[in-house]
């Protein structure tokens, strides 16, 4: 009885373990990747940002074309002395109106100004207009901005993951190569042991072994080179990752069907088209300010004052209390309409307009440079998928007849038919052929994305996933 207690809480203690090391090495997959690095990734975040700026700066220069209504108001305590002669308030002034006394006095007395005015430069030979304009094709291009970071990221992030992929998978084949050439070390070493082979023989293979060693460390190097970029690229801390393999040694659908591809509607071109149409947008918008602008203006101006209508001729006819001072009792309107042109604008604007043009040329040339280099992508992409089909074909052929010399060379070498020589060679061959098996398999992949980065359609690439 005891001794199956004993099991059961062994059991446990296994499943329970178990369990933990299961939920420690949950699969990344590809999608999860580049879904964890489109929300992180700084870059993302930060244009996600400015495009949101750009579309509070375009609702803003569609309220700009609303009139300025403003409200004021004023309470004043003071003297009201006038003075014939010309004045000017340099930063500021005293602006009283009242009598021109034959001596200073100081009467004072409350006063009060209320005024409502509005300003609306009505038509101004479509300028609000294409200021409007202008914001929106910020807009545009903020956000093609965006999404062809979007796109890019995404790429960087797949191609990252079948790097990590491959790296994982070549460490693989080095770990087995360092333990085919332990396992035959065990055995010369035991066979020098009993005089049946020279002693160098040992001497050799404690070499090949140490040489397997320093490879199979390399190879862990790399992989954790790899596994820390794809962490920067996800936003993430760097962690050992355990990768999707179910798919790498499946040829994609896709390169079953022929892959019809083209570099119109690509991410980064609607990118570049966006910029020269914003640029287009800022000459149209720099060119209307040629033209003047007719404004529609009015106002209403309420006044108060301590000073009684015969002040000018009874200097004691006012009244130093507050209400009575700053009540209303003048009221003035004014309607008007006014136009302001200034006649040497075209002298200026003439030339940011040809430079704002210049500009657009520029952003046309390298909108053609990136659709020639996408072409030519598009074309090396065709190359690489064929290329990477031929060697997935012939790999497993070269992993298998580099198996059977394998085997055949350490019989013949076991019974004294060859020397070690012989079998330290064909270590190196099979050891080759794995390694080229897990490139050329990842190969297909990556040849695939590289089509898929060219044409602009991630999807055609993630769907397999």
């Amino acid at each position: 009885m005891q001794t199956k207690r004993i099991v059961v809480v062994l059991f446990l203690l296994l499943w329970h373990g178990s369990m933990e090391a299961l939920h420690a090495q949950q699969v990344l997959t590809l999608k999860d990747a580049v879904q964890t690095a489109l929300a992180n990734y700084g870059t993302i975040r930060a244009k996600a940002n400015y495009l949101n700026a750009s579309k509070a700066t375009a609702t803003q220069a569609k309220r700009e074309y609303l009139p300025n209504l403003n409200l004021s108001g004023q309470q004043d305590y003071g003297t009201v002395n006038g003075q014939f002669g010309p004045s000017f308030g340099l930063n500021g002034g005293i602006a009283s109106a009242g009598p021109t006394l034959p001596t200073q006095n100081w009467n004072a007395a409350f006063g009060g100004l209320y005024l409502a005015n509005l300003n609306w430069d009505f038509f101004a030979f479509g300028r609000a207009k294409e200021r409007i304009k202008t914001a929106q094709a910020t807009v545009n291009r903020d956000q093609a901005d965006w999404e062809q970071e979007q796109f890019q990221h995404s790429v960087r992030v797949a191609g990252a993951y079948l790097n990590l992929l491959a790296a994982q998978r070549l460490t693989r084949s080095w770990r087995n190569n360092l333990e085919r050439a332990d396992t035959f070390r065990a055995v010369v070493v035991t066979r020098a042991l009993n005089g049946l082979i020279p002693g160098v023989d040992s001497t050799l293979a404690n070499a090949e072994v140490s040489n397997a060693k320093i490879s199979y460390t390399k190879a862990r190097d790399a992989e954790q080179t790899y596994a820390n970029q794809l962490a920067q690229l996800m936003g993430i801390a760097p962690a050992n990752f355990t990768l999707d393999t179910l798919f790498i040694t499946r040829i994609p659908s896709a390169l079953t069907d022929s892959i019809a591809g083209n570099v119109q509607g690509h991410p980064l071109l609607k990118f570049y088209e966006n910029r020269i149409k914003l640029s287009d947008e800022q000459a149209r918008y720099i060119h209307t300010l040629n033209y003047p602008a007719f404004s529609l203006f009015t106002g209403v101006q309420t006044r108060g004052s301590g000073f009684a209508d015969n002040y000018i001729v009874d200097q004691t006819a006012y009244n130093k209390g507050y209400w009575d001072g700053i009540k209303p009792n003048r009221t003035n309107y004014l309607v008007g309409v006014g136009v302001s042109w200034n006649l040497t604008s075209p002298l200026r604007v003439k030339h940011q307009t040809a430079s704002q043009k210049f500009i657009s040329k520029g952003l046309q040339d390298e909108y053609e440079l990136t659709r020639q280099q996408l072409t030519a992508q598009l074309t090396l992409s065709d190359t690489r998928i064929k290329n990477a089909l031929d060697n997935y074909a012939e790999a497993p052929i070269q992993v298998n007849a580099a198996s059977e010399a394998y085997m055949q060379r350490t019989v013949l070498y076991r019974n004294g038919l060859n020397t070690i020589v012989d079998v330290t060679q064909v270590f190196y061959t099979l050891n080759r052929a794995e390694t080229d098996r897990d490139i050329a398999f990842t190969n297909v992949w990556q040849a695939l994305l590289l089509k898929a980065a060219a044409s602009g359609n991630f999807s055609l690439f993630i769907n397999e996933f």
